[in-house]
């Protein structure tokens, strides 16, 4: 499975130290797993099947998607947890 950032998301991530990009890394790792690992919710109000995946006081919002038979995450989005619905 291919994991793809957005800018949005990568930008966030150059912010942290490395402890807490490492434990996000792993979570996200998580989530190619079958079943996927975490504190995975569904997001309501979206039609394109979004989750949110809980790390710690951090959320990330990602949904899964095919390109040419190959199976991609997409790590839509990645904050706090105020200010990442907003």
């Amino acid at each position: 499975m291919i994991i793809r950032y957005s800018k949005d998301a990568l930008k966030f991530l150059a912010k942290l130290d490395k402890k807490s990009i490492e434990r996000i890394r792993k979570a996200i790792e998580g989530l190619t797993l079958t079943p996927p690992v975490g504190d995975i919710k569904l997001m309501q109000g979206y039609t394109d099947e979004r989750k949110r995946l809980r790390v710690g006081s951090w959320r990330i919002i990602y949904k899964y998607g095919t390109d040419n038979e190959l199976e991609i995450l997409f790590v839509i989005d990645i904050g706090n947890r105020g200010d990442i619905y907003k």
